[in-house]
């Protein structure tokens, strides 16, 4: 049986990962520990191993986790024994003073080495990684910051991109990996928002909303690389697409950061899945610190799914008395504003997917059960 690991090496290269494990971070060691570089060494998290031709019945993700705060979460969704987590963005918070060494995101990421109930999680789980803006640079930065390809390094280091893996040739930190076999296909798809996003169209000072939708006909979220890799991903064959957006698809109603502030991007984003052809596409995402579910019916040719899930320690209540809910065209529920993850139990026999907002203890806030073949074209 073939398996993958976050490296993109299979199974039969274990024993070779483990015996140069040492030396990888002896090279880091040297490279970053000396007095003449003051860098800062970094961690190895890497990960059990995903069997890719083995089924796949339940999925957590999560986003918006600080190393310093209480790290529990980690082990409630151990327990829940997950074959996969998705860690879609914050997964660290950098400051957004960065010098070029990007000195602080370093040592965040030494911290979450430091973190024992995630590295009990990623002994027992594989990951599926990609960033946000605090794991990326500072606070809501684009394709503009100027550090961002040494924190690419850094993202490549920490999470064992191996040489064979198509991200440590290529700008951007998008990613896709199929798991299962045939009838049982899950395509997971994990997009860069950062790396090649133009700038957001910013409010002045003292505006009720953060940032305005985008007007100018050159702004792009992805870039166009990553536009023609989408396309074609989307037309590989899977049974089940998971794809993960560090920021908001469907969602409106607010001034934050999320592809409604670039109108044309997100409809590009409808159009390219809908002349795909891609069939179960259900997005995941991030970002918000509060969570919940969203639906609209008019976007591609069947009813298309949202479950933001945010934050996993870091959530609104923990630095905000009183939260007021945002206006919620297209939301299923109320949001939640306490710690949470999110979770998708795939049922074959019934052709079904059970979507979860889960607390930080693993009870269920928030439940839609969707049938796979409604989320097929007519």
């Amino acid at each position: 049986m073939s398996t993958i690991s976050p490296t993109g090496r299979t199974s039969a290269d274990r024993l070779s990962v483990s015996m140069v494990r040492g030396s990888v971070m002896l090279l880091v060691f040297l490279s970053s520990g000396c007095k003449s570089s003051g860098l800062i060494q970094l961690p190895l998290l890497d990960a059990a191993v995903l069997e890719v031709e083995a089924p796949v019945s339940r999925i957590a993700f999560g986003s918006c986790a600080r190393p310093t705060r209480d790290q529990s979460i980690y082990d409630t969704i151990r327990d829940r024994q997950p074959d996969v987590f998705l860690f879609i963005g914050d997964n660290v918070y950098a400051p957004n003073n960065l010098d070029p060494s990007l000195a602080g995101l370093r040592k965040q990421y030494r911290l979450l080495g430091k973190s024992e109930p995630f590295a009990r999680l990623r002994a027992e789980v594989p990951l599926l990684i990609t960033w946000d803006d605090h794991d990326y640079g500072p606070n809501d930065a684009g394709g503009e910051f100027a550090y961002k390809a040494e924190s690419q390094r850094i993202f490549n280091q920490v999470w064992g991109i191996g040489p064979d893996d198509p991200r440590s040739r290529r700008e951007g930190v998008y990613h896709t990996q199929t798991v299962g076999p045939g009838g049982q296909r899950v395509q997971f798809i994990l997009l860069d928002t950062r790396y090649f996003r133009t700038p957001l169209n910013a409010n002045p000072a003292g505006s009720a909303l953060r940032y305005a939708p985008q007007a100018d006909p050159d702004a792009n979220m992805l870039g166009e690389a990553q536009w023609r890799w989408l396309a074609a991903t989307l037309h590989e064959p899977a049974d089940l697409r998971i794809l993960a957006t560090s920021i908001q698809v469907i969602a409106d109603g607010h001034g934050f950061e999320a592809w409604h502030l670039m109108p044309a991007q997100r409809e590009r984003l409808y159009e390219v899945i809908h002349d795909s052809g891609a069939e179960n596409v259900i997005l995941i995402s991030g970002d918000r610190h509060s969570a919940a579910m969203y639906r609209r019916d008019d976007a591609i040719d069947y009813p298309l799914y949202e479950v933001t899930s945010s934050s996993l320690n870091v959530p609104l209540t923990r630095f905000l008395a009183k939260v007021d809910h945002e206006p919620g065209p297209h939301r299923l529920h109320d949001p939640v504003y306490a710690a949470n993850f999110g979770e998708m139990e795939i049922d074959w026999s019934e052709a079904r997917v059970r979507l979860t907002i889960r607390s930080d203890q693993g009870n269920v806030l928030r439940e839609e059960v969707v049938a796979l073949g409604d989320l097929q074209r007519p």
